[in-house]
């Protein structure tokens, strides 16, 4: 299975880079094996031009111990176990630096939900953080970004789940999901409604979405009685 989930997160990272959403080293994208306690992330600083699954590197769930792998694991490492550790129903997480949702991070805005196309993936706004404090940059600035997030998420009642992803302030996105391939489809998807959502606000500051469409369009993919798409 780690061997799978190697070639797994390997694929993901770059499917990243061929959806245009990562240029040179600018993200990464982990997975979650729960069983071993282990996770297989992206190594630190490595294009992805040429990557390969013997390139992605274990460590230990609890520890962030490097347990197999010629380099150094992704810096955002911590981030990434922090939010694995807090949120079992998580089996993938993918960072980047996509221009559009980074634009809310650096403005400090939630992305609000304005169209369909946002409520067909995120059951409301995605959230933007706080700002971390001096302290907690300087004294675990990765596992600080892990803990802000989670802070965000459980204060403002949001279901990690329904909304498969945020905004850190001054940093950029973090989406998850069931696997790395579906962190990754959110991680693109999210990027597309940042730029959505930028556009609308240009052209009228004050647009809004009623909850009633919302409701309709993510119930309608997500919810009990879900009829989008083909039957299994």
């Amino acid at each position: 299975m780690l061997e799978q989930l190697k070639k797994d997160v390997c694929a993901a990272n770059l499917e990243l880079a061929a959806r245009g959403v990562v240029i040179y080293t600018w993200g990464n994208v982990s997975g979650i094996d729960r069983e071993k306690g282990l996770v297989v992330i992206k190594p630190s600083g490595v294009d992805y031009d040429g990557m390969k699954p013997e390139d992605m590197v274990v460590v230990d769930l609890m520890t962030g111990e490097t347990v197999e792998g010629k380099w150094n694991p992704s810096s955002d490492t911590k981030t990434h176990l922090e939010l694995y550790r807090r949120y079992p129903a998580i089996g993938g997480i993918t960072h980047t630096h996509s221009v559009n949702a980074v634009a809310f991070a650096q403005a400090g805005m939630d992305i609000p939900a304005l169209g369909t196309t946002h409520a067909d993936y995120f059951y409301g706004a995605v959230p933007c953080t706080r700002s971390l404090t001096q302290a907690e940059v300087e004294t675990d600035y990765e596992g600080n970004t892990g803990v802000v997030i989670a802070e965000t998420l459980d204060s403002r009642g949001i279901d990690p789940i329904s909304v498969p992803g945020i905004v850190v302030k001054n940093h950029g996105p973090f989406t998850w999901g069931k696997d790395p391939a579906q962190s990754v489809y959110h991680a693109v998807v999210l990027d597309t409604v940042a730029e959505m959502t930028l556009k609308t606000l240009q052209l009228n500051p004050q647009a809004e979405m009623p909850q009633y469409i919302l409701d309709k369009h993510y119930m309608r993919k997500h919810g009990p009685n879900a009829y989008y798409g083909q039957k299994k």
